[in-house]
């Protein structure tokens, strides 16, 4: 069924209406959808690579409000859908034990979320479903998504098809790698 979807993703980056589908796939996948935005870009900027801002641009946008969706699903649905989202995910046992470490390290686990292959949707939905500070659960947000997708849309303008076994293979290594080491600083300021 996976392959299915993204062999589906994939498909629409040919077509004459790929902003829109990218709209609303960066959209759903910040709330319910497993295929992350990046597979439809990565072919339409390549396609096209003057457009290359405009399809980060248009992936973020989307994607944002999309997290508030899944922000809205956490707050208003949690015992429902939410729920179901998180236990599709693997994520349902986890909840009780992070909602008590969420509200120090919320902004930190949505920036992360947002630039890595993490879950998304996971973080929207957990973000709601705990009452996170709206304002800083869209600041965090706009931050990790409009780099991640600016990111990987700049390399694709710059180095067209040869980065794009990179970005496919190791860019959300990179990316949790350098999450990780801008957690681990602050964390080491505080404690200094």
């Amino acid at each position: 069924m996976l392959r299915r979807l993204y062999d589906w993703t994939m498909g629409l980056a040919g077509h004459r209406h790929s902003m829109s589908a990218l709209f609303g796939v960066s959209f759903i996948e910040s709330s319910v959808f497993p295929i992350p935005p990046d597979v439809l870009m990565i072919p339409m900027v390549l396609a096209r690579r003057a457009r290359a801002m405009a399809v980060a641009l248009v992936a973020t946008v989307g994607s944002v409000l999309g997290a508030l969706l899944g922000y809205w699903i956490g707050a208003a649905l949690m015992d429902t859908v939410g729920q179901w989202v998180l236990t599709a995910y693997g994520k349902h046992a986890a909840f009780d034990q992070l909602a008590a470490r969420f509200s120090e390290y919320g902004g930190w686990a949505v920036l992360f979320a947002a630039l890595t292959p993490f879950p998304f949707k996971v973080i929207t939905i957990f973000s709601g479903g705990v009452g996170m500070s709206l304002p800083l659960f869209v600041l965090t947000s706009v931050i990790g998504r409009a780099a991640r997708f600016f990111i990987v849309a700049g390399l694709l303008w710059r180095f067209g098809p040869p980065i794009r076994d990179f970005i496919e293979r190791r860019l959300g290594l990179v990316f949790t790698l350098f999450m990780a080491a801008l957690i681990g600083g602050f964390a080491a300021l505080r404690l200094l």
